[in-house]
This record gives structure tokens, C-alpha cells and sequence, in this order.
């Protein structure tokens, strides 16, 4: 059994997954944009910077993006010698055996799935806001959860099914309107800098570090530098998704480092330069709200910034959505090749060159998740997963480069073993900072994960097999 448990699974090239090969490093780079750059941009900086960080919530960026750049350069050099759509499950499979990368599979599905209906119900609140901006009001049955009182998130079930449709007929469709979106979210963030940059006050950035680096309050609450890089991590696991695309990158020994890189320093960038104007112009006690931009905008005097952000982060938060869904279809179409789950989902319809089911599936379910049930603070532990995720294929780098000296590596991580234990400790370092409610929850859920393991995937397995 112990031997079933930690069989390793060969390199393969998947060369006739059935899957199209159509993705530039180009769309793979504005892949990685359009998952990262939502609602941390518009929502998080103000929400660290207030409650958290203070003007050095800029610093907070700066570690998280710095923890993220070590895990990047993990999953470059495994996404070029590994390869697969599974990401950070396909990784572990080679590295570690089946059962750790099942556990790796189960965390993806948390990270993803839980964080598509969580960014759907974020949408649906934008979409209503913006909707009575122009006096046009839905029933408030159909905005809520039936726990919340309501009928049914109308607006969050709807998007789902909207991007499913599309991710069905193509990914280089998809690839295409995610490039639109990018493009439009990125021009509304381009014009905020450019109204707010001269009216930066630089007393608003004294005291820098009101909350220190790190502390824990009477209530359990988590504040300083170091607590706020764990909370606007989630800005940062975008750049995972671009992984998930290796079975239909042109070049993936070449396009996938390119676009992980190219998106995680675009989007720190980003970033840094965002959260440092918004501290300047607006104290950052005031920027516990909802929309801390279109709030600084308007407090400068630009009415219509409401209009504007509001049409931001809708096209933010919409690429999000998709880049999530995208992910987390290739994600399970591999565990379904594998035999990990019902080997039906890993068909792919001929005519489009996507795998149909399991994005019917992914779509069914996410729906209803963002439609009927509030997911309040299991949102939180997205992070979680996400970094663990990013602890595991750091390890994965080290061990395959014991196992496998001999593996081709387009792309190696330069000072080999520095760049990924400084991963692991990095991002071990920012799994600390997190409560401990995320902490029990994500316990919980690798516990669930392991018994379905066990009931189910050991006994259909191929490898085992």
C-alpha cells in the first residue's frame, strides 16, 4: 500500500491530449494580468493599508511579490521540464508520488473553485451597485443567498455560466476576450495614476508603520507589514494559472517562463506603484471601504470616478473569473486522465478542442456555489492553498534535482538550491501570519480530500493500475 502511495509518476509530453495548441507567451503573460490584477488592486491595497499595514502596505506588496518571485521561478523550471496541465498536482505527481499529489490536486480545487464563486459574488455586488447608479434596481430576492433571505445570487450564477459557454467554445477565444479586458482594466488603472499623481501629500505616508511589522491583538486579529503581505497575497497566485496552460502553449519550454515571469513583475510593479499613490493622497485610516480608489478619486474632486472604477472592476474582476474557471478545468482534466476522478471528464470534443464535460461540470457546480451560498470567510482560505501550493513545487524543484539530474531543463532556476528554499521559507513564513480560523478550515479540507482519496481515487488510479 505504502508503495502504491508514493509511486512517482513519469514525465510525459501529452503531446495528443487532443487539447489546442494555439497560446502565445504573449497570451499567456496577459493570462497571468487578468487573473492577478481584480479585486486586490481595487479592493485589498485600501483594506491592508487600513486595517493592517498603514502607507507601508507598499512594503507588504513588496514581500509577498518577492515570496511569489521565488515560487515563480520554481514553476518556470517545472513547467518547462514537467509540463502538463495539472500545475502545482502534475508537479507533485512526478516529485513526491499520488497520495501528496492528490492532497496538492484538493488544494488547487479549494483555491480555485472557492475562489471563482468568491470573486462571482464580489462581481455580482459591483454589477448591482453600478446598475442602481442608473436607477435600475433588481428584486432583492434575486441579489441573495437563500440563507441571506433571497432566492438566488442571480447575477453571480449568471456570470459563471456566461464565461463556462465561453471557455467551451475555445481557448484561444478565451484568450482573446481575456486580452480585451486586460487592456480596458488596465487603462482605468492607467487614468487613476494619472489623476491622482499630483496630488500626492507626503505627510499622508507618516507615521509609515503605525502597526509595526507584526502583532497579534487581544482578539486574535493579526496586524503589521507582515500580516498584511499574507492578506494581499491573494493579488499575486495569477501567475499559478498560467501553468495550467502548458498543454496548449505553442512553445512551452519557451512560453511558459516567459509569461509566469513577465506576468509576476508586470503585476508587482503594478502594485507597489498603486498602493504608494493611494497612501499618499488619501490617509490611510479612510481607506476601509468597499472601493478605496473610486473613494480617493472622489474625495479629489473627480465625481465621475465612481463610473469609472465601477467599469474597471467589473472588467477586472470578469478576466479573474474566467482565468479561475479556465484553471480549474485543467486542473481536473488531468486527475481525470489520471483516473483520479471519473475518467468521462477527461474527453475532449474534437470539434472545438476543449474538454466540454469537465467545464459543464466546473460551471454547474461553481454556479451554484456563487448563486446559493454566501462564502463569507472560507473565501480567507484561498491563501492558504495557494501558497502551500507554491511550498510544495519549490520542494519539488530541490527533490527532482536529486532524483532526476538528468531531466531536460529548458529553463533552470539560477543558484539552485538558494531561490527555492528561499521559496519554502518565504512562503512557509506568510502561511504563518494567517489566522488560525484558516488554518482549522484548511485542515478540515485536506481531511475530506484524503478520505475521498481513499474511497474512491486509489482504487481507479492508472498509475496504479
Amino acid at each position: 500500500m505504502l508503495a502504491k502511495l508514493l509511486r512517482t509518476k513519469p514525465v510525459e509530453a501529452h503531446t495528443n491530449s487532443g487539447l489546442k495548441k494555439c497560446l502565445s507567451a504573449f497570451d499567456l503573460a496577459l493570462l497571468g494580468i487578468g487573473c492577478a490584477i481584480g479585486t486586490g488592486i481595487f479592493v485589498l491595497t485600501g483594506l491592508a493599508a487600513a486595517t493592517q499595514s498603514g502607507p507601508a502596505v507598499v512594503l507588504s506588496f513588496v514581500l509577498a511579490g518577492v515570496a511569489s518571485g521565488f515560487a515563480a521561478l520554481a514553476y518556470a523550471e517545472l513547467a518547462a521540464s514537467v509540463g502538463g496541465s495539472g500545475s502545482a498536482y502534475g508537479y507533485s505527481y512526478v516529485a513526491f508520488g499520488e497520495l501528496m499529489a492528490w492532497v496538492m490536486g484538493w488544494i488547487l480545487l479549494l483555491e480555485y473553485g472557492v475562489g471563482a464563486a468568491a470573486v462571482a459574488n464580489g462581481w455580482a455586488g459591483y454589477f448591482i451597485n453600478t446598475l442602481a447608479n442608473f436607477n435600475i434596481y433588481l428584486p432583492e430576492a434575486l441579489t441573495k443567498a437563500p440563507i441571506l433571505g433571497g432566492i438566488i445570487n442571480l447575477p453571480a450564477f449568471a456570470i459563471i455560466w456566461l464565461l463556462t459557454i465561453l471557455l467551451i467554445i475555445g481557448v484561444k477565444e478565451s484568450a482573446r476576450f481575456n486580452n480585451i479586458i486586460v487592456v480596458i482594466k488596465l487603462s482605468t488603472i492607467a487614468i487613476f495614476i494619472a489623476l491622482a499623481i499630483g496630488h500626492l501629500n507626503t505627510e499622508n505616508w507618516h507615521p509609515f508603520m503605525p502597526f509595526g511589522w507584526f502583532e497579534t491583538l487581544d482578539n486574535g486579529k493579526n496586524i503589521g507589514v507582515l500580516a498584511g503581505a499574507s492578506l494581499v497575497f491573494f493579488a499575486y497566485f495569477g501567475f499559478d494559472a498560467v501553468s495550467t496552460a502548458a498543454e496548449e502553449a505553442k512553445n512551452p519550454q519557451r512560453d511558459l517562463p516567459i509569461g509566469l515571469l513577465a506576468s509576476l513583475a508586470f503585476c508587482t510593479i503594478i502594485y507597489i506603484i498603486v498602493s504608494a499613490i493611494l497612501t499618499g493622497v488619501v490617509p490611510y485610516t479612510e481607506l476601509n471601504t468597499t472601493s478605496p480608489v473610486a473613494y480617493a478619486l472622489t474625495k479629489l474632486g473627480y465625481t465621475w470616478a465612481s463610473t469609472l472604477v465601477a467599469t474597471g472592476v467589473l472588467a477586472g474582476l470578469i478576466t479573474v473569473l474566467l482565468v479561475l474557471l479556465y484553471g480549474l478545468t485543467r486542473i481536473l482534466f488531468a486527475m481525470s486522465r489520471d483516473g483520479l476522478i471519473s475518467p468521462i471528464f477527461s474527453k475532449v470534443n474534437p470539434d472545438r478542442q476543449t474538454p466540454t464535460r469537465i467545464i459543464l461540470m466546473c460551471g454547474f457546480v461553481v454556479s451554484l456555489v456563487a448563486g446559493f451560498f454566501p462564502l463569507g470567510e472560507l473565501a480567507e482560505t484561498v491563501n492558504i492553498g495557494t501558497l502551500a501550493a507554491f511550498v510544495m513545487v519549490c520542494v519539488g524543484v530541490i527533490v527532482l534535482r536529486i532524483r532526476q539530474p538528468n531531466l531536460p531543463r529548458p529553463f533552470k532556476n539560477p543558484f539552485n538550491p538558494v531561490i527555492p528554499v528561499l521559496g519554502i521559507l518565504s512562503c512557509g513564513a506568510l502561511m504563518f501570519f494567517l489566522p488560525t480560523s484558516t488554518w482549522i478550515r484548511f485542515g478540515l479540507w485536506i481531511v475530506v480530500g484524503i478520505v475521498f482519496y481513499f474511497i474512491y481515487s486509489i482504487r481507479h488510479s492508472k498509475l496504479n493500475a
